[in-house]
């Protein structure tokens, strides 16, 4: 089956992507290297999208209110955001199918696994997690984005899966998780550069991510499975995420790289992830 994603082209600092039948061109700040298709096939995208005075859609007429794609074995509902943003961050399809794959290892060799997302946007890590046989809890600021991510659990059939749909702000929530005693296999977070919570609460990853990775740890069961960082801000390397994780997690095992974004032509670096895995036993 073809996949719903494919980057067509990239450069200029600009991405040409297709979601299904939609071709669209956006702004990609790393890109900068000259694209290798012609001006006339980026001429032909359904819609465009930059940033130059404003946010800005060019031919958003043209875009389904909502049309749907599977990639990665998750399918999506999409849509045009104000914000040029269509509910769906595809270079994290590599991550999640590490997600499916290590939860269902885990949960085949008779493990129960519990799956907390932070920061979680439309589902796709929630998604993966449940596919691969985890209990999930899904939590983001923006109640919008919630229930987005519950329409995309439910067009993969986990209408019925044991997942809890949370809208807070991701550090009052983990404070009263930690007193109620509850803990968790696996977390996975992609704090934002910059956030509001649900309650008007400010998120600076370079003040906030300390606080937010020591909750992390002390969320953890006492046999974790992984945690897994991903980040989109500017000047975060996959050194750098290493040298933050090995100083909190000194025990386990550390994967770190760069989200690419990947079809026709060359990858394009999108974000950094890093997986932090220990030994199941």
């Amino acid at each position: 089956m073809t996949d719903g994603y494919e980057l067509v082209d990239s450069g200029q600092s600009r991405k040409l992507e297709r979601f299904g039948d939609v071709t669209l061109a956006r702004p990609c700040s790393q890109a900068l290297w000259r694209p290798a298709k012609p001006a006339s096939e980026w001429a032909r995208a359904d819609a465009s999208f930059d940033r130059e005075e404003g946010n800005r859609w060019h031919g958003r007429s043209n875009l389904p209110k909502r049309w749907s794609i599977e990639t990665a074995g998750i399918r999506f509902k999409l849509g045009g955001t104000d914000f040029g943003h269509l509910g769906i961050f595809p270079e994290q399809r590599a991550q999640w199918r590490w997600i499916r794959e290590t939860v269902a290892a885990a949960t085949s060799a008779g493990r129960s696994v519990s799956a907390l997302n932070l920061f979680a946007y439309s589902g796709g890590s929630t998604i993966a997690a449940a596919q691969g046989g985890a209990e999930a809890c899904h939590l983001d600021a923006s109640k919008g984005m919630v229930e987005w991510a519950r329409e995309n659990a439910a067009v993969n059939g986990l209408e019925g899966h044991p997942i809890r749909w949370i809208v807070d702000d991701a550090h009052k929530f983990m404070r009263r998780e930690l007193r109620r005693g509850r803990r968790y296999d696996a977390i996975i977070l992609d704090p934002p550069t910059f956030g509001r919570g649900a309650g008007g609460e400010m998120y600076k990853i370079e003040r906030d991510l300390d606080e937010t990775l020591s909750l992390v740890c002390e969320l953890l069961s006492e046999k974790p499975l992984f945690v897994l960082f991903s980040s989109h801000t500017p000047g975060l390397s996959p050194v750098a995420a290493s040298n933050i994780m090995r100083q909190i997690f000194p025990s386990a095992r550390i994967d770190a790289g760069e989200m690419l974004l990947e079809g026709k032509g060359v990858p394009c670096p999108s974000g950094v992830y890093c997986r932090v895995v220990w030994d199941m036993v």
